[in-house]
């Protein structure tokens, strides 16, 4: 009888036996295995994506190395996605037994990848099918999926790669660009690319290099141009009408590991003078000089996060941010940025060119540290977290940019803009004879609007914490900036220092504005209530409670009743298209009257007014004086009213 060990030997025998076997086996008939291979992947594509997948010649080159000519992938009806004319590569053949495809080498001779979209419609389309490998809720452990689909990527790169003359062809109806890789080498984990990218843009080659080991998981590139110049990126502009470029990137990938279900990826990514420009961001070009991130990702069990170890540095200002989604069984998403304690003038200075025009030349002394703490869980909207606590150490503005604060307190010149056109210019002093101070204008007018545009003005220090919350809840929901937080500070820094355009620099410079404004005790609490009360729109070319009292009335401010207060608060978010308040018989419509009839009740019920003060309250509102003519001749459009209205909901 045989011992164990010699039942082991020749157990091993066996199996090496069956594995040399299998190898020449696997040998011989290498090319009928190609061959089906080849076959069922056509059938697959032709399948699953509607696609022609040939492969004009294919054969081994020994047991490992492949040779294929004319291999084409074709969606059916629509452009050919991708062309190769020659490509050779070497497969690990002990990964492949294991089910694991790994490219040790890859050349690549002519070909491209083009994506293209036009009236048969797009030719990648078939492939932006959901597929079951996503970040679902089937798939609780996101660590796991983005482990294997990256894992998956990674084993395709090669470990030496040569590539000449491949395209990647992106054809927008007619919106086209080229990139087209002249060389790229990755051999002994040194990496060099040349790609020259043709568009509607100038010409420019881009040189990308540096060290890349797929196996081991690291990268450290850099990307730039041959000729300093500012990489320009095409294609999106006109796709967007997002204008970019920066002067080089630096991407490191330091660590990528899969521990205890969670997958963390670690590295540094740099950028030199990046440049932004869209509409909605700003009239001027935004250039941020030098912006780096140490990252730290974390995917797990049904989370995502930017770890709080990450590190974001804009010139001189340093971000310590935390960022995480959950999906267990509600969706959470928390935000966490702490700005440590930093020289004031060094943040000033650091603010990236272009995106706080009215804050250049401002000069200010002393430190300042910074905290937000923000959460949003989908199911409970109504307990969301929203802390933001700006920590001044011996804070002081020593000297205003273009957005000079301090004129406020002196008679000044205001001129609203209207489309990107400058209004009429109001004084706003007693030069004006429409100007009205603060003790002048009816105590009932002041408590209208208090009450419906910022009834604890008096009390805080520019910002409505809850408001803001309220406003993110909502504007989460409706996914769009549906609803605001702006209080009357912030409207007054709008309309007098700023301008009404619809972009996140002018939001940026109205909250640091007001912030400013507020807290550096630049004037009182009435000075701005009264500059409120003579600059605000009340109507067509209608500026200041002044005008508004005779235009609609005429009286003098401190003459208005109740009914006519309450009229004139109503109208202030779309002042033009008061008239649409009135019947055919010029009396105020039922809508408009239970509209006047809430904002007493709340008035009442906060005891800003007494019942004796709506003794004359169902009395008629008769209007007289100019505004008269409006009601008569409906002078506007309703479609011209909304466009030109003074939404204090804006973005």
């Amino acid at each position: 009888m045989k011992s164990k060990k010699q039942k082991i030997i020749l157990f091993l025998k066996i199996a090496a036996s069956v594995f040399v076997l299998g190898l020449i086996l696997l040998f011989t008939f290498r090319s009928a295995v190609l061959e089906k291979i080849i076959t069922r992947v056509s059938t697959k594509l032709e399948n699953d994506y509607q696609c022609n997948f040939t492969v004009k010649k294919a054969a081994f080159d020994g047991l490992t190395s492949l040779h294929f000519e004319d291999i084409s992938l074709v969606p059916k009806n629509q452009d050919t996605l991708v062309y190769i004319e020659k490509l050779n590569t070497k497969i690990n053949i002990w990964k492949l037994i294991v089910g694991d495809v790994q490219l040790g080498k890859l050349e690549v001779n002519n070909g491209f990848i083009q994506l293209v979209k036009n009236k048969k419609g797009r030719n990648f389309e078939a492939f932006l099918k959901t597929k079951k490998d996503t970040l679902s809720d089937s798939n609780s452990n996101y660590g796991k999926v983005v482990n294997r689909i990256l894992s998956q990527l990674l084993d395709l790169i090669p470990t030496d790669l040569q590539v000449k003359s491949f395209d990647l062809k992106f054809d927008d109806n007619g919106n086209k660009a080229v990139f087209d890789c002249t060389e790229m080498v990755l051999h002994d984990k040194k990496f060099s690319s040349t790609i020259v990218v043709k568009s509607d843009l100038k010409e420019q080659l881009w040189n990308v290099s540096g060290f890349a080991n797929p196996r081991d998981r690291k990268t450290d590139l850099i990307l730039s141009t041959s000729e300093n110049d500012t990489i320009k990126i095409p294609f999106i502009n006109k796709k967007f009408n997002l204008k970019t470029g920066f002067k080089s990137i630096h991407f490191i990938l330091d660590e990528m590991d899969l521990s205890h279900g969670n997958l963390h990826l670690k590295g540094i990514a740099s950028v030199q003078n990046l440049l932004i420009n869209h509409p909605k961001i700003s009239k001027k070009d935004v250039l941020v000089r030098n912006a780096r991130m140490e990252y730290h990702f974390v995917f797990g069990e049904r989370f995502v996060a930017v770890d709080s170890t990450s590190k974001i540095q804009i010139n001189k200002i340093i971000l310590k941010p935390y960022l995480s989604y959950e999906n267990d069984k509600d969706k959470t998403y928390s935000l966490q940025l702490k700005i440590p304690k930093i020289k004031a003038q060094d943040f000033i200075e650091s603010l990236p060119n272009g995106l706080f025009n009215h804050l250049e030349g401002m000069k200010a002394v002393g430190n300042f540290d910074y905290k937000l703490n923000f959460k949003y869980n989908n199911h409970h909207p109504d307990k969301l977290i929203f802390e933001s606590n700006l920590k001044p150490d011996k804070l002081k503005i020593s000297q205003f940019g273009e957005a000079n604060l301090n004129k406020i307190n002196d008679e000044f010149v205001y001129r609203a803009i209207e489309k990107g056109i400058p209004q009429r210019p109001i004084i706003v002093g007693h030069a004006n004879p429409f100007y009205t101070p603060l003790h002048e204008i009816s105590p009932y007018l002041q408590k209208c609007v208090l009450t419906s545009e910022d009834p604890s003005f008096l009390q805080h220090r520019g910002f409505i914490n809850d408001a803001f919350k309220q406003s993110i809840a909502k504007n989460i929901r409706t996914k769009k900036f549906s609803r605001g937080a702006s209080t009357i500070s912030m409207q007054l820094v709008k309309n007098v220092f700023l301008t009404r355009e619809k972009t996140l620099s002018r939001k940026l410079e109205e909250i640091m504005l007001v912030y400013i404004l507020e807290n550096q005790r630049i004037t009182s609490k009435e000075r701005m209530l009264e500059v409120y009360f003579n600059v605000i729109e009340f109507g067509p070319n209608v500026y200041g409670i002044g005008e508004a009292a005779t235009f609609y009335f005429q009286k003098q401010p401190k003459e208005l009743t109740l009914n006519q207060c309450l009229f004139l608060a109503t109208i202030i978010p779309r002042p033009k298209g008061f008239m649409y308040k009135f019947d055919g018989n010029q009396s105020l419509k039922i809508s408009s009257k239970q509209e006047n009839k809430f904002l007493t009740n709340v008035m009442l019920r906060r005891k800003v007014l007494e019942p004796n003060d709506t003794l004359g309250q169902h009395l008629p509102l008769k209007i007289s004086g100019q505004a008269q003519f409006f009601l008569k001749n409906n002078a506007f459009s309703k479609t011209e009213i909304d466009s030109t209205s003074s939404d204090e909901f804006d973005f």
